[in-house]
Parts: C-alpha cells; sequence; structure tokens
C-alpha cells in the first residue's frame, strides 16, 4: 500500500465489499475490508501526508427513511445491515482522524448506483440481463422498498467535483432525483426490453431490509455547483443498450 500511494497528491478510497447479501452472510468478508482495510488506508496516507483524501461511503449508512423524508447530511447513522455497519464504521474511522490528526478527509455518500460496467449481481444489471435472457426476476418481498437511484457518471462527476473543491472534513450527499419503488423499476426493465411481467418473481425478503432510502444533495449543488445529469428513463436505455451490446 505504501509504494503505491507513494508520490499521490491525493486518494479516492473506492475499495469495499458492497454487496448486502453477501454481508449477511458471510460478514467478516465485509468487516475486514470496509473497517480494517480503511484504517489500514488511513494510516498509510497519514504517513505519507496525503493532501487529500475522498472516501466513498453510501446513503445505507442512513438506515431506513420514513414516506416523503431525504436524508442530508445531518441525519444520524442507523445501519441496518452487517455492509451499511461496516460503512458507517469506516466513515467513524475517517471522521476521528480528521478531528484527531487534522488529516485532509472527506466523505461521499451517494445513493444506489446504475449504468454499464456493473457487476451482474447487482439489482439493475441482474434484472437487465435475466429479463433479456428470459429468466425469472427475482423481487424480494413485496417489491415497494424505494430506492434513489443514480447513474455512475453523476456519482463519478460528484466525487471530482468534492475532490477538487470539497471541504476538508465535510460530508457530502450525492444522490440522484428518482426514488422509485423496485417493482417499479423491474417493470420498467421489462417494458424497455420487452419482456412479460409474468417474468417476476417475488422470493423471501432479505433480513433486515431497509424499506425506504432518500438522499437530500442540496449541500453538494449549493458549494460544487454539481447536479445529476442523466435522467433515469434514457439511463435505464442506454444501460440495457450497453448489456446487449
Amino acid at each position: 500500500v505504501i509504494a503505491a500511494m507513494r508520490g499521490c497528491d491525493a486518494v479516492v478510497h473506492f475499495a469495499a465489499e458492497s454487496h448486502v447479501d453477501r454481508s449477511i452472510y458471510q460478514p467478516a468478508q465485509a468487516i475486514e475490508t470496509n473497517i480494517t482495510g480503511t484504517f489500514v488506508l488511513l494510516q498509510v496516507a497519514r504517513e505519507l501526508k496525503i493532501n487529500r483524501f475522498v472516501h466513498v461511503s453510501t446513503d445505507e449508512v442512513y438506515g431506513d427513511l420514513p414516506q416523503d423524508v431525504a436524508s442530508d447530511e445531518t441525519f444520524p447513522m442507523k445501519p441496518s445491515s452487517p455492509y451499511s455497519a461496516s460503512k458507517a464504521s469506516s466513515d467513524l474511522l475517517v471522521a476521528s482522524f480528521v478531528r484527531t490528526f487534522q488529516f485532509p478527509g472527506i466523505i461521499t455518500r451517494a445513493s444506489n448506483n446504475y449504468g454499464p460496467y456493473q457487476f451482474p449481481e447487482k439489482f439493475i444489471p441482474l434484472m437487465i440481463l435475466n429479463a433479456m435472457d428470459g429468466q425469472p426476476l427475482p423481487v424480494y418481498g413485496d417489491g415497494l422498498q424505494q430506492r434513489d437511484w443514480l447513474h455512475v457518471e453523476d456519482h463519478c462527476r460528484g466525487i471530482l467535483a468534492v475532490l477538487e473543491g470539497g471541504r476538508l472534513g465535510e460530508v457530502y450527499n450525492i444522490g440522484g432525483t428518482d426514488v422509485v419503488d423496485n417493482l417499479a423499476m423491474v417493470r420498467r426493465i421489462l417494458k424497455l426490453t420487452g419482456k412479460p411481467e409474468s417474468l417476476i418473481q417475488y422470493v423471501v425478503d432479505r433480513p433486515g431490509h431497509d424499506r425506504r432510502y432518500a438522499l437530500d444533495s442540496k449541500k453538494l449543488e449549493k458549494e460544487l455547483g454539481w447536479k445529476p445529469a442523466h435522467p433515469l428513463d434514457q439511463g435505464l436505455r442506454d444501460t440495457i443498450a450497453w448489456y446487449r451490446s
């Protein structure tokens, strides 16, 4: 790690075990990577006197939200899964280094990403690929869990804005403008792929499944001029086209 980071001005820390289901059934990997791994990077970055350290986190640290509420950066952390608990822990580690060592850390928290190159275990690529293959599309519980969808390119632009102009020690939310329930998302994908809704297969809900996430990104918009540029409908069409090709 020291050799890889030596000579760098900044570090953007994306590395994580990010699959919630895997963290439920194999939590040790999430704890080791997301907490201990972040601690290792923080120690090395401090030793090498890195100028800026952007820690990429998740809206899941805020936990379940009631209807018509969007979490801003002042919301308390109430993680539900081993994954989100490990990310909340790593956020707290970064914040502790900022306070104790005057470490140049910044935290970003993004909503659910989608777009090209996403690993097929994730929700949207799994649904797209199953639809294209005529396979069942598994939907947890009643499918009414709501997620805030953010195109990966909008996320990257947000991270770049924070890297270049974010205030040290701050937290910035990076959220989409489309909060959609999982069942509605599956139906959109089936419509765009020309496949029947009979492919929807309801399965036993995930343990501790959060019902709703939604992010308030006004701080990032106001301070750094960021706004999402990919409407969900067009972003989904582009993503499906990418997987087809």
